[in-house]
């Protein structure tokens, strides 16, 4: 038994990558974990082996997290299943062509639709509920790019800019209210996002690693925040 045993977390993004590695560890600490996405096949996989190994139960919502209709039925059926959401991780996200330069707007409205609106939608969706009961916790993935820009990450990296700033603000819109709010910024993470860069043959950080840091952000007494953890490899 752990801390977390018997709380419930929705991952938003959770197939696949982070949010997989996420989902399976938040089950192993006796979590039951609501995985949203739009590949179902990959959710249910991660349902599957998660249910299999009876220690946190998972369930699977399909979602777009740029519709906001999608997101407020996630968060209902996610009550409606296991009582109430304690947290919410917000880790779907998308990273396309970012250079200005390139004129590629419709990526750059992807990944604003998803990477800070879906953050948002996310937000909003189960924020009420965690004031009115002074519990909660909301874990937003951002990412180093969030710290610091190269010539090729512009537009990517003002997306995790934002989710930064929304972290920060909204834990200081939250202070004394009992919900906590942690920005989780991993650098480069062995995942089919990242598999055609060799990182000039530096290993990854594993998605495990970044799970890590989230179970640790959570696992803290209730009166202590973790703001922001940054995982970068070696």
């Amino acid at each position: 038994m752990t801390t977390l045993t018997g709380k419930t977390a929705v991952i938003t993004g959770g197939g696949t990558g982070i949010g997989a590695g996420i989902a399976r560890a938040l089950a192993k600490e006796g979590v039951n974990v609501v995985l949203a996405g739009r590949r179902v096949e990959k959710l249910a996989a991660i349902e599957s082996e998660i249910n299999k190994a009876d220690q946190g139960k998972a369930l699977v919502v399909k979602t777009d997290v740029t519709s906001r209709d999608d997101v407020e039925e996630l968060a209902k059926r996610a009550e409606d299943t296991f009582g109430q959401v304690d947290i919410f991780v917000n880790n779907a996200g998308h990273m396309l062509s970012s250079t200005v330069t390139a004129g590629q707007v419709d990526d750059w409205e992807t990944m604003i639709d998803v990477n800070i609106k879906g953050v948002l939608f996310g937000i909003n969706a189960v924020l009420p509920a965690m004031v009115e009961r002074s519990s909660g916790h909301i874990v937003n993935v951002g990412s180093v790019a969030g710290l610091e820009v190269s010539k090729k990450s512009t537009v990517y990296s003002a997306t995790k800019y934002a989710v930064r700033a929304i972290t920060s603000g909204l834990e200081k819109e939250l202070a004394q209210t009992g919900v906590r709010v942690t920005n989780i910024a991993p650098g480069m993470v062995d995942t089919d996002l990242t598999s055609s860069n060799d990182f000039g043959g530096r290993k990854k950080l594993e998605t495990k690693d970044i799970a890590a840091a989230v179970v640790y952000a959570l696992s803290q007494p209730d009166y202590v925040n973790v703001n922001e953890i940054n995982v970068r490899p070696v």
